[in-house]
């Protein structure tokens, strides 16, 4: 067996947040909406997160990605607490605000291990790809923080109307980045890396890629979207990417 392709997730894989994202939006509400108690606003956003993702998938309405996120941002707002009337008066300011911070590195880092891998398995002549839940502002991201270049094709759910953990997103990802490749690639040349197990680990498997679960040690792996008793009983897990660079040298030798 020879891996000739690596797609990666982009969000607690490639990319974290610079500070946590309740902090971002506590340091954009404040001006408007006072202080609003931490651990109210981090519960607050995931729940908000999750209500709109299951009612709008890959970014669809009418007002696109930032009518979307315009909601996200209203219902975290008032479940942490803020007055109702507050937040519907200063979410012209607010929401473009996020839209901006969260386009760029000044919302966003690379873990320390990202660039030296991409660059790693460009060496080993690997096509690289991204397949990411996210909307189109991940684009900005990739560039300004300088990892676009490593990455062959980047597949982003807004731009495709689909998410992982459809088998159709990860076929995407192969057939962009076979494009230069004199020798046809399939599903079971590739191998997924991402930190969330139904979809990033079992939508890939399911596709017939291989999978890698990510799981870093210490607070790296914080974001991470780790669901209450999982079971990772028979599941491949990766403590960071370099054991992606040596999982794979171990399938070519």
């Amino acid at each position: 067996m020879t891996i000739r392709l690596v797609t990666f997730d982009a969000l607690h894989t490639l990319v974290t947040p610079r500070l946590p994202i309740y902090v971002q939006y506590s340091q954009i509400f404040a001006p408007y909406l006072g202080v609003l108690e931490p651990g109210l606003l981090k519960q607050s956003f995931k729940v908000a997160l999750t209500q709109v993702q299951k009612k709008n998938p890959a970014y669809q309405g009418d007002s696109g990605a930032e009518g979307w996120w315009s909601e996200v941002i209203k219902r975290t707002a008032i479940g942490a607490g803020a007055n109702p009337q507050a937040v519907d008066s200063s979410l012209p300011q607010i929401v473009p605000s996020l839209m901006e911070r969260f386009s760029s590195r000044q919302g966003y880092k690379l873990f320390h291990d990202s660039l030296p891998v991409l660059r790693r398995l460009q060496q080993m002549n690997i096509r690289t790809a991204l397949i990411s839940n996210t909307d189109t502002r991940m684009l900005s991201v990739l560039k300004d923080l300088e990892i676009a270049p490593y990455l062959d094709s980047v597949i982003l759910s807004e731009a495709v109307g689909i998410e992982k953990p459809d088998a159709k997103i990860f076929q995407l990802a192969l057939a962009s980045s076979m494009k230069t490749e004199l020798v046809p690639m399939e599903m079971q040349d590739g191998v997924h890396i991402g930190d969330e197990l139904e979809s990033d680990y079992r939508g890939a498997r399911a596709a017939g890629m291989h999978a890698l679960l990510l799981r870093r040690a210490g607070p790296e792996g914080d974001g991470e979207r780790k669901e209450e008793g999982e079971n990772l009983e028979g599941v491949q897990v990766v403590n960071d990417l370099w054991e992606v660079v040596k999982w794979v040298e171990r399938q070519t030798t």
